[in-house]
């Protein structure tokens, strides 16, 4: 769509918005596979299942407990990269995707081709 004033692109087409929701979605479901491992992960440490009980104890401990705080770090992140995404997908459906929260001009394709979820275009970014 364009803007009659200035010629210039308002909003993505079907087409690309459909090739966005595919690359969202891909990504999702990739996401959500990580953070189900990272979880599983976490959880098998914390019931000891991968503890080795006839080692020497401090020396594991703390190794233990920094992969642990490693892991959850991860998790946390994965958590908020998923929530990126899927909120991403809202945009989409509701016709905001690609418009920059800041400038309200497009996003540039490139960008979104390799930042998906985000709101900002560089410019942006650089300025914040």
């Amino acid at each position: 769509m364009k803007s009659s004033s200035t010629g210039e692109n308002v909003r993505y087409s079907e087409s690309d918005l459909k090739e966005f929701e595919e690359l969202l979605s891909a990504k999702l479901k990739e996401s959500k596979e990580k953070f189900t491992h990272l979880k599983d992960s976490l959880t098998r440490r914390a019931t000891g299942e991968d503890a080795n009980t006839n080692s020497v104890k401090s020396l594991e401990d703390g190794a233990d407990s920094l992969e642990k705080e490693q892991l959850n770090q991860l998790a946390a992140r994965t958590q908020k990269y998923i929530t990126q995404l899927e909120n991403a997908l809202v945009r989409i459906k509701n016709g905001t995707y690609g418009i920059c929260a800041t400038t309200g001009k497009l996003i540039p394709k490139e960008r979104l081709r390799a930042v998906p979820h985000t709101q900002f275009s560089i410019e942006a970014k650089r300025a914040s």
